[in-house]
């Protein structure tokens, strides 16, 4: 009985010391501005119940541009199959903000594209480098997350968004 009491003082202790957002499923609350500079929260994200991907990236970040580029060769068929939206965050910081439209612009991606200039939304998701990829399901409660690039990964997140938009369980 000692031990259990002892293993309980211990856990609430270390979640005292622990962010609350580890512990969250859902967005949390933070201004991202569009490419126009007008300002949204991200408690406005939503996709009518289906899938969404959030996937943080950076003007200077190669392997961000090649999953984002990855995606976008096959994003439509994803959207027709799972009614799937991608929502791309840049962290650029206001040195480098201008870049940002250019370059979706550039790349021709039909995303919807955000800037966190002050990385408000990055600190808030726990997001420590990019490409930082979370899957949301249609309750909006993140259920995979991933970080870096690999050729091939977007498959693996396509797999997730498949299996997300028939309701079905993500082992992660």
């Amino acid at each position: 009985m000692k031990k259990i009491t002892a293993l309980s003082i211990l856990v609430v202790i270390l979640m005292s010391f622990t962010s609350p957002s580890l512990f969250t499923t859902e967005i949390p609350s933070a201004t991202v501005k569009k490419l126009d500079g007008s300002k949204v929260s991200t408690t406005g994200f939503n996709n009518d119940g289906k899938p969404i991907i959030i996937s943080f990236w950076a003007t200077w970040c190669k392997p961000c541009k090649k999953e984002l580029d990855a995606i976008a060769e096959n994003y439509s068929e994803w959207q027709k199959e799972t009614g799937v939206k991608l929502i791309a965050i840049s962290i650029d910081d206001a040195r480098s903000s201008s870049k940002v439209a250019p370059d979706v612009k550039a790349k021709g991606w039909e995303y919807e594209v955000y800037i966190d200039e002050n990385q408000d939304f990055k600190r808030a998701m726990n997001v420590n480098n990019v490409p930082h990829t979370f899957l949301l399901n249609g309750k909006g409660e993140i259920v995979w997350s991933h970080n870096s690039y690999a050729e091939g990964d977007e498959e693996i997140l396509y797999e997730n968004v498949k299996k997300v938009a028939k309701g079905e369980k993500i082992v992660h």
